[in-house]
């Protein structure tokens, strides 16, 4: 599943393509995880001021509303001057006159909705509930000790809710707490404040990095561009059980969390 190095990555790697570009057409292919929200047609005409990214959402702003896109479970973008004939589980053409945005998606989780502003219902109730961006100046320390102290959840599954701080999925999730020494089923509210500065400073060096490696394509992840990312070669307890940790030799551990699986080291972390 893309989590938010993986769109940020995508929007990197067409949003100054773009950024200019007039609507020529709309095409729309079998039906996503929710309704576009207004007639394809009306879009025709408008301009692209911009792409922005909201947790795991990318922001297309028009002169006229945005459009909401979500990359669902097995989404992916491409930009092109020229794009093939539409294929089985390609369901979205934004044509523009710097290029064709093209939506693939397998599954038809992800979506495109159109919104009047960023204050219209419909972009509220997508956006609303979402936490901190741990990438940027709204990323407090003080706000994500207060929030951690006040949960009783497993650590990890505090990072994954996305209420407190959105885009540190599951690959993120358990590296970021490597980093910081501390074991993913810990309860949150029993970290102590050193060990909680250090996950805060940990989320922002894994997210950081996964970026500036494309992401992570363990399937089939690739950026607008056709890209693929290679944190997946970086990482240091996801997807190693069984496997020496790199710092202590111990045996990488594996446990489920809530139907997901959760990588440590029983010696690095406690």
């Amino acid at each position: 599943m893309p989590e938010l190095p993986e769109v940020e990555v995508t929007r990197r790697s067409f949003a100054e393509a773009i950024a200019g570009a007039r609507i020529l057409a709309v095409r729309l292919g079998k039906p996503l995880r929710w309704p576009l929200g207004c007639p394809a047609e009306s879009l025709v005409g408008l301009n692209v001021v911009g792409v922005r990214r909201r947790g795991k959402y990318l922001l297309i702003d028009l002169d006229r509303g945005l459009l909401l896109v979500h990359l669902g479970m097995s989404g992916s973008l491409r930009f092109s001057g020229s794009q093939p004939e539409p294929g089985k589980h390609d369901h979205w053409d934004l044509q523009t006159s710097a290029g064709t945005l093209r939506l693939h998606d397998p599954r038809r989780f992800g979506a495109v909705v159109y919104a009047q502003e960023e204050e219209a219902p419909v972009a509220k109730k997508l956006l609303g509930g979402l936490g901190m961006e741990p990438l940027g100046p709204s990323f407090s320390l003080q706000t994500f000790h207060q929030g951690v102290k006040a949960s009783r959840l497993p650590v990890k599954q505090l990072l994954l809710a996305g209420k407190l701080v959105v885009g540190v999925g599951n690959i993120y999730a358990s590296e970021a707490l490597y980093l910081a020494g501390i074991r993913p089923t810990v309860r949150a509210s029993a970290l102590g404040s050193v060990r909680i500065q250090r996950l805060y400073q940990a989320i922002g060096q894994v997210l950081g990095k996964a970026i500036e490696l494309g992401g992570s394509s363990l399937k089939d992840f690739s950026s607008a561009d056709g890209s693929s990312g290679h944190f997946q070669n970086a990482v240091q307890v996801y997807g190693r059980a069984g496997l020496p940790c790199y710092v202590c030799g111990t045996p990488v551990k594996m446990v489920r969390q809530g139907q997901r699986s959760s990588f440590y080291c029983p010696s690095c972390q406690r």
